[in-house]
């Protein structure tokens, strides 16, 4: 590919990369997941980092920004230097009942509400790639059961209003979704078509109906961390690494 120009790469890119939307999540999970870690990526304010996960083997971390055209710069020039496995850690609006704030929610496939996974080609819906998805929903729930926070899988919807008075919410979950989020559309319909594969992880964040609520500032870090414990369990499972 052509030089990137939303990364400048200052470290080795995994074909491993966990895919934060924040820059100081990023950070954090840089920081208590990897061994040695480097920054990876500073340019634009999307931090990367790249360092050794506990099975020896590299991983890299790298923000996203904020919906999805970012996230479709960043995935896009993540794939064309060679990432192959790429998982979102997010957060995410609930829309469902039983859905509690700090759950995790594995994503199955991305309703289509945004308008750059159309751009990309998606249709109403774009699915997350089923292999990684197999692993990341058998490894998401930690060695000793979290009775307090459930993990749930399902579909979501991506959009691109934060701020949305249009009223849509009850119609997403009238179709189906657990959740509203604002960039994995754009993964799943960048990664397939270029031989990578991609999956979601989200914590919820906030509820969204029948009232907004949102996460305490100390619960979304501790749920930040059992997120990234979750996705690291997935990309480091047997089999995870990718093959040349």
């Amino acid at each position: 590919m052509a030089a990137p120009n939303g990364l400048q790469p200052t470290a080795a890119l995994a074909e491993r990369v966990l895919l934060p939307g924040d820059p100081g999540r990023a950070l954090m999970l840089a920081e208590s997941l990897l061994d040695g870690a480097k920054m990876f990526n500073h340019n634009r304010g999307l931090w990367g980092y790249t360092g050794l996960a506990p099975d020896g083997e590299p991983l890299t971390i790298q923000s996203t920004g904020m919906g999805g055209p970012s996230a479709a710069i960043v995935v896009h020039e993540l794939i064309g230097l060679g990432a192959r496995r790429l998982l979102r850690v997010g957060t995410c609006g609930a829309l469902r009942p039983g859905l509690a704030l700090g759950d995790l929610v594995i994503v199955t496939e991305a309703i289509v509400a945004d308008g750059t996974s159309r751009a990309l080609g998606a249709g109403e819906r774009v699915p997350a790639s089923p292999e990684l998805l197999d692993t990341v929903i058998a490894t998401a729930s930690p060695p000793f059961p979290d009775h307090e926070h459930a993990v749930h899988s399902g579909p979501i919807v991506t959009a691109d209003l934060f701020y949305d008075d249009r009223g849509l919410e009850r119609s997403w979950s009238e179709a189906g979704a657990l959740a509203v989020e604002m960039e994995a559309a754009t993964l799943f319909a960048l990664a397939g078509p270029r031989g990578a594969q991609a999956a979601a992880l989200l914590v919820v964040s906030d509820i969204i109906l029948p009232e907004r609520t949102r996460i305490g500032q100390e619960d979304l870090q501790a749920a930040e961390r059992r997120m990234g414990e979750a996705a690291l369990r997935a990309l480091t499972a047997d089999g995870a690494i990718a093959q040349p």
